[in-house]
């Protein structure tokens, strides 16, 4: 029998998929409330003009995060007792990664990393585990072309570490050696998207 003594699984990200298959889409669209803020004078970015006519001065970039919270979470061992046996070679580990990000404010955002992990022998499932992982943050000062990149690479990275650990306890407390996910390049997974978009759009518009 495996025990949480036995050697940590590893999880290589290049078996993640970009944004999940149901992965939002890190475009204006997200945006929605903070571009309707905008376009009512309301932005992140604008300034108002002091009674003396002098521009208040520019508030310094920051970003703070407010609170962390498991949205949901879930471990599947099917297979238990027998899953848990020893076997002669590693099972095969599929990781699928989903970020979003909703408006709360003008400041404050919801950003929330999804983490699926499945681990199979042959065609047989040993475990499943599904985590959302969200944080709430507060991001001002910044100009708005930074803010997508801020959502979608920044944040995430930030929460990444404590849904790692969190999977990984799952796992063992599961009976199985403790999975660990190898770090996430969310900056190229942000720019992969950004580039599909680009392209999508430019089919759509040809079609048109």
């Amino acid at each position: 029998m495996t025990t949480s003594a036995g050697p940590a699984l590893t999880a290589r990200t290049a078996s993640a998929e970009p944004f999940g298959s149901k992965g939002c889409k890190p475009s204006c669209e997200m945006l929605d409330g903070v571009t309707k803020l905008k376009s009512e004078g309301k932005g992140l970015m604008t300034t108002e003009t002091a009674s003396n006519g002098t521009a208040p001065a520019a508030e310094s970039p920051s970003l703070n995060i407010l609170a962390q919270y498991i949205k949901d979470l879930s471990f599947e061992n099917p297979g238990a007792p027998r899953s848990l046996q020893a076997r002669d070679k590693a099972p095969a580990i599929n990781i699928n990664v989903n970020v979003n990000a909703n408006p709360l404010s003008e400041t404050e955002f919801d950003v929330v990393l999804s983490l699926t992990a499945e681990a199979k022998d042959g065609d047989k499932m040993l475990f499943n585990v599904e985590l959302t992982y969200g944080g709430v943050f507060r991001i001002a000062g910044f100009p708005q072309e930074h803010m997508l990149p801020l959502l979608f690479i920044e944040c995430p990275r930030l929460l990444f570490p404590f849904a790692r650990q969190i999977v990984s306890d799952a796992t063992r407390n599961g009976g199985f050696p403790p999975l660990l996910i190898d770090p996430i390049d969310f900056a190229q997974m942000f720019t992969q998207r950004m580039a599909e978009d680009k392209v999508r759009t430019q089919v759509a518009n040809n079609a048109n």
